[in-house]
């Protein structure tokens, strides 16, 4: 039999992070931890404390993992939309994550790593002081709106009547095609992009 490699703190983190992602903050316990990496309670905490020190390792992880942005694209607009697209993509896989890091204080910690990308892009675009900090504040808020609307509509109990069952001609207006449209299920990426697009079109092309 092979003995099992000794256990490390990154390791124990790691895996309550996974149980943090799965289940939700209240499925890690200490027990349930050893019991996931094959060793004892007592093991747990000689690597990270107590539960509260645990959870506090994990914030610290989280915050971490939210960091280093890399830009893609040839133009400042396209390079913040993907900063956007990156950021929302993170905060949707780590939910509950993102909610102990905002019950602990950190959350302005926590995006500090995708303002300071967005800074440098649209400094690139021209903008500088107080305009520049609005489309800053204007894209994040814009990217965590849009995941906090997603993340309610993916919770939410089914509707009664369905949006199909709302939109017809008479409640668009008469126009069929955007009945039909509203009628179908929305596509939250496309809806993403589009909004964002036009509002970093909007902020920094310059004033006319």
């Amino acid at each position: 039999m092979t003995a099992r490699a000794p256990l490390t703190r990154e390791e124990v983190v790691a895996v309550a992070a996974d149980l943090v992602k799965q289940h939700g903050p209240q499925a890690l316990t200490m027990r349930k931890l050893a019991a996931e990496l094959g060793t004892a309670v007592t093991s747990i905490y000689w690597h990270v404390g107590n539960r509260e020190s645990l959870l506090d390792a994990l914030v610290e992880r989280t915050v971490a993992d939210l960091g280093g942005f890399r830009p893609r694209g040839a133009t400042p607009q396209d390079r913040v939309l993907s900063v956007a697209r990156t950021l929302r993509r993170r905060l949707r896989a780590h939910p509950h994550l993102i909610a102990m890091v905002h019950e602990r204080g950190l959350t302005e910690r926590m995006f500090l790593p995708a303002q300071q990308a967005l800074v440098h892009e649209v400094h690139a675009a021209g903008l500088r002081g107080t305009r520049a900090a609005e489309a800053v504040r204007a894209v994040l808020f814009q990217v965590v709106g849009h995941v906090l609307v997603e993340r309610n509509r993916e919770r939410a109990p089914a509707q009664h009547p369905r949006e199909e069952e709302l939109w017809g001609a008479g409640t668009a207006e008469e126009d069929r095609v955007l009945a039909r449209a509203l009628a179908a299920p929305a596509d939250p990426e496309r809806i993403f992009t589009t909004s964002v697009r036009a509002l970093v079109k909007s902020l920094l092309d310059p004033p006319t």
